[in-house]
């Protein structure tokens, strides 16, 4: 399936009917297959069993269902006979016992029509649900596979949404099309049959033409007034924006003395939203009064043809019992079609964006004969590599430079040069679009990701922590790892004593994306971490920014510790902590412009060390500044 690029409700809703038809068969073309167990692990043909035992007890339910008003015509009607001989006959003549007979028939049938509609629902639970579980686990792992880019331009409220939304858009439509609609168009065949047969074809053909106009009147009217419910929804939506944009701006308001002009933008939206509010309600008691009005004509119909067949002896009281409950029986589970239609087409909207997640293209992708990377000593090299986001704004041009395996070098340049950017192509985030990178000889392009990403270890700038336990976060590195790895992690990255210092130590929960965290332990969380997955090739993209000099000096004493013996690359912004690099590369507007070890690079009075003499000065005080007295 191949959804339209803009799959979102309000596009939908814009679409013209043929295109929405043809997206709305899409999307069950998309489920139907899931249901019948196909692509889903080995169990497909357990699920097919649950399908048919489903449907046979929905049939079950049904026959028992329509069962139930012919032993109500039995009874009452041998319950008029009994009133009639009751006064010259003796009870054992009259036959009370086939009347209690029938009455605990008439009970047992309805302990079976409920027991045989639980069985089916105990069935077809699991068919649903793993349907809906294969597809979001699908979606979602679909999701992780897809480019940096993609989710950059991304909300990640609008995709987790769109996955809880498809799945419930799933259960909804797969529950009530299989447990609402099927079993009452199987009633409706049972019922008219039944009524054909019992009572006569004018019977069975005021059932039918009631049934099927109740039905399409509503879905007329539900199709009109969708654009209300809509106006509200946009409306009620914008409403709450404005509010909670006012609210949260409350000082900005005050500064202004603006109260007057916030409300006065409130009550305008709120307005609209009455406006749309009534007219919704207008359209729906005409709904609700449309429907009533079929029922009746219908219903008064049947009456007014069955009590002339009583009085013309054709018919009995039974009889008139009889159409009367069947039409009662068909008509409640109508009741709630308009609501079930509008969610029908929303269920449609929502599995159609899920499904469309699926469909989106993978910017990194494998090559189909993509190989494991063989490491040999971890040599890093780029040549001549180019590279944008956007062909109208390069970001690296010619970059060329070489790692030898074990060596470090490090990226310094100003902001927006293209520091980082060289990492994340390293990580293949993005893939190049010139010249080649290569680990041990091998282009990155030719390489399997997994295994690429493997021998990498990132230390960003900001560490991105889980909302779950500062255990879970450090032992992210290697989820199998021994507890004590973990902690001897810990300790090198100089969290031990924070942890002890802590009332529930490695169980403390650390806050959406890390916010109970500061900026200094975030940063060692994502040192320990990265120590524990023990990669062959290091990124430290600005790795001790957010910690104090002291810590700093000793995790920088740990981390030349550890990159002893592995290839490492350095973006740095402050110079005192790459004095030591093999190799230091300046990068300027996404160009080489100078490369060197540290005492080369100041002996060539270029822009390295021009900007050397810069932190130097913002860092040695001003000579001329009054100095503080002593007492």
């Amino acid at each position: 399936m191949r959804p339209p690029p803009s799959a979102t409700p309000a596009a939908a809703a814009s679409r013209p009917s043929s295109a929405e038809s043809r997206y709305h068969r899409q999307a069950l073309a998309a489920v139907v297959p899931l249901l019948w167990g196909r692509g889903i692990d080995d169990t497909g043909l357990r699920i097919r069993q649950r399908v048919w035992g489903a449907l046979a007890f929905l049939t079950l339910a049904k026959l028992a269902g329509v069962a139930v008003p012919l032993l109500f015509r039995a009874g009452v009607d041998r319950l008029g006979n009994i009133a009639t001989l009751a006064a010259s006959h003796p009870p054992e003549v009259v036959g009370a016992a086939a009347v209690i007979g029938l009455i605990v028939l008439y009970g047992v049938m309805r302990v079976l029509t409920s027991g045989f509609s639980e069985l089916r629902d105990s069935l077809f639970v699991r068919v649903t649900q793993r349907a809906a579980r294969h597809a979001m686990g699908k979606t979602f792992s679909h999701l992780h596979q897809l480019s940096l880019s993609f989710h950059l331009n991304r909300q990640m409220g609008s995709l987790s949404r769109a996955l809880e939304r498809g799945r419930e858009g799933m259960e909804f439509l797969v529950t009530f099309m299989l447990m609402n609609i099927l079993p009452t168009v199987l009633e409706l065949a049972m019922v008219t049959g039944i009524l054909w047969a019992t009572a006569g074809l004018t019977f069975a053909l005021i059932t039918l033409v009631t049934i099927v106009g109740y039905i399409v009147f509503t879905i007329a009217i539900t199709e009109w007034r969708t654009r209300f419910r809509r106006d509200m929804n946009r409306l009620a939506g914008e409403a709450s924006s404005k509010a909670v944009d006012s609210l949260l701006n409350y000082e900005t308001v005050k500064y202004f003395s603006n109260e007057a002009h916030e409300v006065a933008r409130f009550d305008r939206v709120a307005e609209q939203y009455e406006e749309a509010a009534t007219r919704s309600q207008l359209s729906l008691s005409l709904l609700n009064f449309g429907q009533a009005v079929i029922i009746a004509v219908g219903m008064t119909l049947i009456m007014w043809l069955a009590a002339r067949g009583i009085f013309r002896q054709q018919m009995t009281v039974g009889d008139f019992v009889l159409v009367n409950a069947y039409l009662l029986q068909l008509y409640l589970p109508l009741n709630f079609l308009g609501f079930a239609y509008r969610q029908i087409k929303q269920s449609l909207i929502d599995i159609e964006q899920m499904f469309s997640l699926q469909n989106e293209a993978q910017d990194v992708a494998d090559k189909d004969n993509a190989t494991p990377l063989q490491l040999q000593d971890g040599g890093v090299a780029f040549e001549h590599v180019t590279f944008h986001y956007d062909a109208r704004r390069p970001v690296l041009q010619d970059v060329s430079f070489t790692i030898p395996g074990g060596k470090t070098l490090a990226i310094v340049g100003a902001s927006g040069s293209g520091k980082s950017t060289i990492a994340r192509l390293l990580f293949r985030f993005y893939d190049i679009t010139g010249g080649h990178i290569r680990i041990d000889g091998q282009d990155i392009r030719e390489i399997d990701q997994h295994s690429l990403r493997q021998q990498i270890g990132v230390v960003p700038q900001d560490t991105v922590l889980f909302n779950d336990t500062l255990y879970y976060n450090l032992a992210y590195g290697r989820p199998d790892t021994p507890r004590e790895a973990v902690m001897e992690a810990a300790r090198f990255a100089q969290l031990d004593r924070f942890i002890a210092s802590l009332p529930e130590g490695y169980d403390t929960m650390v806050g959406e994306r890390g916010l109970k965290l500061s900026g200094g332990e975030k940063q060692r969380v994502g040192i320990a971490r990265m120590l524990l997955k023990n990669p062959r090739i290091l990124i430290l993209d600005e790795a001790t920014s957010s910690l104090d000099t002291l810590t700093e000096k000793e995790i920088q004493a740990r981390l030349h510790e550890l990159a002893a013996n592995r290839t490492t690359l350095i973006i740095a912004h402050r110079l005192s902590t790459i004095i030591d690099a093999d190799q230091i590369l300046v990068l300027n507007q996404g160009q080489v412009v100078e490369q060197g070890r540290h005492a080369e690079l100041l002996a060539a009075d270029g822009a390295y060390a021009n900007m050397w003499r810069q932190q130097v000065e913002s860092n040695t005080p001003d000579p001329s500044s009054p100095k503080p007295k002593l007492t």
